[in-house]
């Protein structure tokens, strides 16, 4: 059985997971499903790690969970396969395009349990996907899903993940996307839910292609969220955009580390990655760590980091103009996180992010 990473590990220095090392979780069983946000698009439902074939539409390119054998070094990744007994397996056949889908999992129990979903997506070459991801859940578990996607040449995959899980769970995520020569990966992660999470992208990218790897967290009280990224520019002319924007209120902590990888043939990339944190208590913290590693001589990638409280003379102006201090914070907290959603093209997935945005500050 693989053990879970402690903070010997450099990739988790700035996240413990002794709490979650000293649980003991049960077998998760079926649990009642809650009302489901419906977007008008089909949907694909997982409630504790099984799928849910009366909430769930057919799809036409989906094939059968088969288990898989974990060769990497990632210990969650490890873990999931170990565990793993569902997931979405998704093969797109080359020139078509999929449309949208709605993946749903929800967790809930009543003892702690642990869910180990294995997504794996294929697109062939050309083909064309939209995938919104919602995590919900109640109660106290560990979430710890794998998402494994492999694009072909002059594809293009939409990925806009809203974790929303209960505040007592644990979700540790890990993405893998193999980007082929002049393919697109748009992603865009939002954090709101979790007692402690980490969603963790590996992303390798093929000639002229091009990866958006956008996140946002909103964290309040005692919680923890870690966004980490490995962006590996492998072959010549390939972009790469990493804008990472966090809020953090009470005694709430963020972690960003972003590294970017330039192989010697990369020549002519180009990557960029900016992370902003807003503090809006004392108590507050965020740790930032940007890594650049280039062995090509003819790149142009740069990183930047700032970390802010909201602005008074921009909250005296609103409030002069007769906004109440809390409509004019949520005005000022929207207008920063908007940046990250700049990749969301495709409405249903932005109307539905925003609305959990909103849902957020008006708690405040």
């Amino acid at each position: 059985m693989t053990a879970l990473p402690t903070r010997k590990l450099e990739a988790f220095r700035y996240t413990d997971l002794r709490a979650l090392a000293a649980m003991s979780f049960s077998a998760p069983l079926p649990a009642a499903l809650p009302a489901l946000p419906d977007l008008g698009l089909p949907r694909v439902v997982f409630g504790n790690g099984a799928f849910i074939a009366e909430a769930s539409a057919v799809l036409p390119y989906a094939q059968p969970f088969a288990p898989v054998v974990e060769t990497s070094d990632l210990a969650l990744a490890r873990i999931n396969a170990e565990h793993a007994t569902d997931g979405l397996t998704l093969d797109i056949p080359a020139g078509v395009d999929a449309g949208a889908i709605l993946l749903v999992s929800h967790i809930a129990g009543a003892a702690p349990v642990a869910v180990h979903l294995r997504h794996r997506i294929t697109l062939g070459a050309g083909a064309q996907l939209t995938i919104v991801e919602i995590s919900i859940g109640d109660g106290i578990y560990w979430n710890n899903p794998v998402t494994d996607i492999a694009l072909g040449e002059d594809a293009r995959l939409g990925y806009f993940r809203l974790q929303t899980d209960s505040t007592q769970a644990f979700h540790l995520a890990t993405i893998r996307a193999d980007v082929a020569d002049r393919a697109a990966f748009e992603s865009v992660t939002a954090v709101i839910g979790a007692r402690l999470s980490r969603t963790e992208s590996h992303i390798a990218l093929g000639e002229a292609s091009h990866t958006h790897l956008n996140a946002a967290q909103l964290l309040r009280g005692t919680q923890h969220g870690d966004i980490t990224t490995v962006v590996h520019h492998r072959a010549p002319n390939a972009a790469s955009r990493q804008t990472v924007k966090s809020v953090l209120d009470d005694t709430a902590r963020g972690v960003f580390q972003g590294r970017i990888e330039v192989d010697r043939p990369a020549q002519k990339t180009d990557g960029y990655q900016m992370n902003q944190a807003l503090l809006l208590s004392r108590g507050a913290e965020m740790d930032i760590k940007p890594e650049l590693q280039i062995f090509a001589d003819d790149v142009k990638c740069s990183h930047g980091a700032t970390i802010g409280a909201l602005d008074p003379e921009q909250l005296f102006y609103l409030r002069s103009r007769g906004i109440p201090e809390p409509q004019a914070r949520a005005l000022l907290i929207r207008a920063f996180v908007e940046d990250a959603l700049e990749p969301m093209e495709f409405a249903p997935a932005r109307s539905l992010f925003e609305a959990a945005f909103d849902t957020w500050w008006a708690a405040a």
